[in-house]
């Protein structure tokens, strides 16, 4: 299996960012793997190591019918020779979506949780009838995130052969955010945009992920909250168009539920100068394009 973990970096040509006189460039991790793209594979690879050294044969997650944690969790199933199990928030819908799809195609074994039972995933009572159901399992959160994962997504800062004075990357549980903080140790300012309306509780997350690798004492970083467009997996014609724009001038494939809503607030931002002039952002593309191919009816839907 090959990773590539020495992913270009892309510069941005823009005349709003010249105007503005600030340079932007993008981390291209969504083409470090096929399938276990972005931030997934950081994510992922020191859980696989501890796994099999605990002697697990069996990995268990959860995730909604849409994401990208059960799409990469599946096809690291099928590279590393382990049983997956996705727990799946709600009911089934026949037939599969394509994440589901690919997921199943890799050996996932895919059961679902109604809405209100899929609240209680972290609940010491759902995870021991989980473990009476299916056995023995090494548990993977929701989205992959711990202090495991906290360790591989602080690698990221070691391949930015390039200076800069913000990075950025969107935010669904503050792992790859508390990472990059990490990797930083006190150096330069980490950002993230929060994907999910009310995130308020994404800073608590990244507080006890920092202080679970020691790092509480660092404090270069913040979490932007006013760019999640009505809610998680949510968007409008107004950031489909950046979107359509963006990708269209970068050559950059962007989608709209992480990648997209970073990429507009960094440039709303740069709009109303939070960044002083001169300054040089990087940012983090998470890859995340698998859920195109299942927001596609939905997106022709909607008026570019």
């Amino acid at each position: 299996m090959y990773i590539n973990e020495k992913t270009p970096i892309e510069s941005i040509q823009d005349s709003f960012l010249a105007q503005n006189e600030i340079s932007l460039f993008v981390k291209r991790e969504d083409l470090n793997h096929p399938h276990m793209s972005g931030n997934k594979w950081y994510k992922l690879k020191y859980n696989i190591e501890e796994a099999k050294k605990l002697g697990h044969n069996t990995l268990l997650t959860f995730g909604g019918a849409y994401s990208n944690h059960i799409y990469a969790v599946a096809a690291a199933g099928k590279v590393f020779n382990l049983k997956t199990i996705g727990i799946i928030r709600g009911e089934e819908h026949l037939p599969l979506n394509p994440t589901l799809s690919f997921a199943k195609g890799q050996g996932m074994e895919i059961h679902y949780l109604n809405r209100t039972l899929y609240r209680n995933k972290n609940s010491t009572e759902l995870i021991d009838y989980l473990k009476q159901k299916f056995g023995k399992f090494y548990l993977l959160p929701e989205g992959g995130t711990n202090t495991l994962a906290v360790k591989g997504c602080s690698e990221i800062i070691d391949n930015l052969n390039v200076e800069f004075d913000y990075v950025c990357c969107p935010c669904g549980t503050g792992g790859t955010l508390t990472g990059l903080i990490d990797g930083l140790d006190g150096k330069s300012f980490a950002l993230g945009f929060a994907v999910l309306k009310g995130a308020d509780f994404l800073r608590e997350n990244v507080n006890l992920l920092l202080k679970s690798v020691n790092k509480a004492s660092l404090s270069n970083w913040d979490i932007k909250l006013d760019y999640h467009f009505g809610g998680y997996a949510k968007f409008n014609n107004q950031l489909l168009e950046f979107i359509e724009k963006f990708s269209s001038t970068t050559k950059i494939p962007v989608e709209p539920i992480y990648i997209g809503k970073m990429f507009f607030g960094i440039y709303d931002l740069v709009q109303r100068g939070y960044f002083k002039k001169c300054s040089k952002i990087i940012a983090i593309h998470t890859g995340g394009l698998q859920g195109l191919r299942g927001l596609a009816s939905k997106i022709k839907s909607i008026k570019m």
